[in-house]
This record gives structure tokens, C-alpha cells and sequence, in this order.
């Protein structure tokens, strides 16, 4: 699994790297059975003047391509980083559950019908 954390008008922070880590975690073991390459992004824009921070995270696996930004006026840059990472967390279980309802509705019966 490839991870990579992009700081923009920002030194790198540890702290906030490893804060980012632990809330990554719970994606992680979701894509843990994902076939390789499994790569995420994590930019985080952090505003200095007033409280407008920016977070963008992609994920990329061979079944799934989510890209998810958020960026809103008046919250904490940690509550912005959450959001953005529940987010991606439910878009996640809801693309594999539409996929899994979709393996439902063809059935093998079809998979035999097209090999006729």
C-alpha cells in the first residue's frame, strides 16, 4: 500500500502526519484485501489567515478510483481532516455494496448463457 502525504503552504508536521495516520488506519484495513496497487494521497492546505482550511484525499485500487476534497470556512483543520476521511470511509462501503448487489442480480446463470 502506497501512501503519500502532500503538504501545501505548510511545512511538514509530524504530529499532524501521524494524527493523519491513525484516522487512515480504519480505510486501510477496509482496502486491505484490495488487489495491488493500492495508492492513497492525502493533501492537506491548511489557511492562514482565516479558519478556510483545505483537504483533498484520493484513493486508487483496481475497483475503486474516489477522490473526495473538502474545504469549509470556520472549522479546526482537524475536524476538516475527520470529515474528509469519514467521508471517503462511507463512499467506500456504499461503491462495495453496490457492487456486491450488482454481482447478486446476474447470478451464474447468466455467466453460463454468455459462454454458449
Amino acid at each position: 500500500m502506497n501512501k503519500r502525504f502532500v503538504f501545501r503552504n505548510m511545512t511538514k508536521s509530524d504530529v499532524m502526519e501521524e494524527y493523519a495516520n491513525e484516522q487512515l488506519k480504519k480505510i486501510e484495513d477496509f482496502l486491505k484485501d484490495e488487489p495491488t496497487p493500492v495508492t492513497i494521497d492525502l493533501f492537506l492546505e491548511p489557511s492562514k489567515v482565516h479558519e478556510h482550511h483545505r483537504v483533498e484525499l484520493c484513493v486508487k485500487t483496481p475497483n475503486y478510483n474516489k477522490s473526495i476534497d473538502y474545504e469549509y470556512e470556520g472549522e479546526g483543520f482537524y475536524d476538516v481532516l475527520d470529515r474528509v476521511i469519514d467521508t471517503m470511509y462511507k463512499e467506500l462501503h456504499e461503491e462495495k455494496r453496490k457492487n456486491h448487489d450488482k454481482l447478486k442480480t446476474t447470478g451464474r446463470h447468466e455467466e453460463f448463457k454468455k459462454q454458449r
